[in-house]
C-alpha cells in the first residue's frame, strides 16, 4: 500500500507530538521508573489490553448477525487481529480496511461492503460509550476541582457532551426509522453542493443504514451495548493496572478520562500505532490529576509498547496463515 499524503502528514504530526511529549522529560527518571515498575501488574495490564480484541470480535458477531447469522467467532477474531496488526504497522487508517477484507476473504456470506459498513456501526457504539465514560469521569467527585478545559468548567463540557451523545443517537434512529426522508434530504443537499459525490455517498449511506439494523431489535442493541461497555471497562482496567505498575496513584475514573481523551486525540492523522500522539495526550491528560511528566511518559511508553506487541504478533501470524498480501488490501481500497 502507498504511503500517500495523509500518511505523510500523520507521520509528521506523530514525530512533532513525540518531540513535544519528551522535550521536558528526564529520561533517566523515565528509565528508572520503568526498571523499578511492578512487572506482574504490567503483565496483567498487557493481558487486559489484549483481551479487548476478542471482546470486539464477539460484539462484531452481534452487529453482523442480521446479515450473516451465527458467524464463527474464529473468523471474526482472526479478522480483528489482522486489522489491528495492519493498523499498527501501516499508516492512513488501513487497519479497518484490512479487518473488513480479511473477514470477507474468509467468509463468503459477508461481502466486503457489508463488513466495512458494520465496522462503521462498531465505531459509533465505541464513540458513544467512550464519551459517556469520559463525562462520568469528569462528574466524579474525585475529579480535580477547578479544572477548566478551553477556559470552560468541566461540568459544561460534561453536560454538553452528554447532549451531543443523545443527539447522535437521535440521528441514528432517524436513519433507521425514517430512511426515505434521510436519503431525500441527503440527495437534495449533496446534489447542490457536490453532485459528483451523490451516487458514491448514497451507496455508502445505504450500506451504513443496513448496518444500523442492530438498532431495530432492542435485544440486539442491548447486546452490542453490553459488549461495548465491557470492552471499554476492560481497556480502562488495563490503563489503571499500568498506572499502578509505575506508581501513579489516581482514582479508577481517571482511566475513563485518560482513555477518552486519547480516543479523541488519535482521531487526528498519525503514524502507525499512534506513537507520539498517544504519549503526548497521555502526558497532558494525566497532568490534570497532578501526575508529573516523567511519571506520565513512563506509563505511556511502557503501556503502549507492551500492549502493541501481542496483538501485532498475533495478527501477523493470522495474516500469513490466510495467505493475504498487502497488495490485496491496496486493491480493496480502490474499489
Amino acid at each position: 500500500m502507498k504511503l500517500g499524503w495523509r500518511g505523510a502528514i500523520g507521520i509528521a504530526l506523530s514525530i512533532a507530538l513525540l518531540v513535544y511529549a519528551l522535550h521536558d522529560v528526564n529520561f533517566r527518571v523515565v528509565a528508572g521508573t520503568l526498571e523499578q515498575s511492578n512487572i506482574l501488574l504490567f503483565a496483567l495490564s498487557t493481558i487486559a489490553a489484549t483481551a479487548i480484541f476478542p471482546l470486539r470480535a464477539i460484539r462484531w458477531r452481534v452487529i453482523l448477525d442480521p446479515i450473516a447469522p451465527k458467524l464463527p467467532l474464529g473468523e471474526l477474531w482472526r479478522a480483528t487481529a489482522i486489522g489491528m496488526m495492519i493498523g499498527n504497522i501501516v499508516p492512513a487508517r488501513a487497519g479497518e480496511l484490512a479487518r473488513a477484507y480479511a473477514l470477507s476473504s474468509e467468509e463468503p456470506k459477508v461481502g466486503f461492503a457489508a463488513a466495512f459498513a458494520s465496522i462503521a456501526v462498531d465505531r459509533v457504539f465505541d464513540a458513544v460509550v467512550i464519551l459517556v465514560m469520559l463525562f462520568l469521569a469528569m462528574l466524579d467527585p474525585a475529579f480535580p476541582t477547578g479544572t477548566r478545559i478551553a477556559s470552560q468548567p468541566v461540568a459544561n463540557w460534561a453536560g454538553g457532551g452528554i447532549i451531543a451523545v443523545l443527539a447522535l443517537l437521535a440521528v441514528l434512529y432517524a436513519l433507521v426509522l425514517f430512511p426515505a426522508r434521510v436519503f431525500t434530504l441527503y440527495e437534495v443537499v449533496v446534489r447542490r453542493l457536490a453532485p459528483k459525490l451523490e451516487a458514491r455517498g448514497r451507496d455508502a449511506l445505504l450500506a451504513f443504514a443496513s448496518g444500523l439494523s442492530v438498532l431495530r431489535a432492542p435485544r440486539r442493541f442491548v447486546a452490542v451495548l453490553f459488549w461495548t461497555v465491557l470492552h471499554w471497562l476492560c481497556n480502562a482496567f488495563a490503563f489503571w493496572l499500568g498506572f499502578k505498575a509505575v506508581g501513579i496513584v489516581v482514582p479508577f475514573s481517571a482511566a475513563f478520562f485518560v482513555q477518552g481523551i486519547i480516543a479523541i486525540g488519535v482521531a487526528i492523522p498519525s503514524a502507525p500505532g499512534f506513537f507520539g500522539v498517544f504519549e503526548a495526550i497521555a502526558k497532558e491528560s494525566l497532568a490534570v490529576y497532578g501526575v508529573g511528566p516523567d511519571l506520565a511518559v513512563a506509563w505511556a511508553i511502557g503501556f503502549h509498547i507492551l500492549s502493541f506487541i501481542p496483538i501485532t504478533l498475533i495478527g501477523a501470524v493470522y495474516f500469513a496463515q490466510l495467505g493475504l498480501k498487502m497488495g490485496d488490501l491496496g486493491a480493496a481500497a480502490e474499489r
